[in-house]
């Protein structure tokens, strides 16, 4: 295989996610007063999740002085508190179907394997010790351990540093939302591969212009695998 690494978002993608992200955010908002539906939601929950509530507040708060660094602490703490709690006693935390199959092949293919996720480090390290993953992946980012997360380079960009994979030419990037396929355009990655099993669906993925969308993340072994004729040709 041409490629070295490949990165996987996590709630979506390769984390079963209900929408328990989606409600989590929600009902963070909802205790500071802010009412938003879940469809208005749901397609942001890709971004670094302080960034997500700006962009809410500047939709849904009329009184812009209002939008302060400590409003936007307050709901992402709670969001936080939310998320650990979910994630440390739910059920539900389990991969994706075919997810680990999926690692383990191109583990036997020499190639890395690196999460990174629009959660901070904190929510990210329970879901990896729940699913037994500290040596199923090579290395792990979150969206706090870098200056600008999706859909700017920086998580993909630190990623490779820490691997010592020299080119974006060897990556290929997989994720479920808009932010996703834009922080690996951004980053120049070989493949970028949208997946229909989070938060958007293929008619939705398609604007963003990802190289592939599947359904079913064992198809990124044929992507990587061969040349594969893309979505936009």
């Amino acid at each position: 295989m041409s490629i070295e690494l490949v990165v996987f978002d996590m709630a979506g993608t390769t984390v079963r996610d209900k929408n328990s992200v989606g409600l989590a955010f929600q009902n963070a908002m909802n205790s500071y007063g802010y009412s938003i539906a879940i469809e208005n939601i749901n397609p942001i929950m890709g971004y670094e999740k302080p960034v997500a509530i700006r962009m809410m507040l500047d939709k849904h708060e009329p009184d812009k002085t209002k939008i302060t660094d400590q409003l936007i602490d307050s709901i992402h703490t709670e969001f936080v508190e939310s998320m650990i709690t979910f994630y440390e006693t739910s059920d539900e935390i389990v991969p994706l179907p075919n997810v680990e199959e999926t690692f383990g092949m191109l583990r036997e293919a020499g190639v890395k394997i690196a999460l990174d996720t629009g959660f901070s480090r904190n929510i990210a390290d329970v879901i990896i010790r729940r699913l037994g993953w500290e040596d199923k992946i090579d290395y792990m980012v979150a969206s706090d351990e870098v200056e600008n997360g999706r859909p700017f380079p920086d998580m993909i960009e630190k990623i490779k540093s820490a691997l010592d994979i020299k080119s974006s030419d060897v990556v290929a990037k997989v994720g479920d939302t808009e932010v996703d396929i834009n922080e690996g355009i951004n980053s120049g990655c070989k493949y970028v591969i949208g997946i229909t099993t989070g938060a958007f669906t293929r008619e939705a993925l398609l604007p963003y212009k990802p190289t592939h969308i599947i359904d079913n993340i064992s198809e990124v072994i044929a992507i990587i695998s061969a040349d594969v004729k893309t979505v936009t040709e």
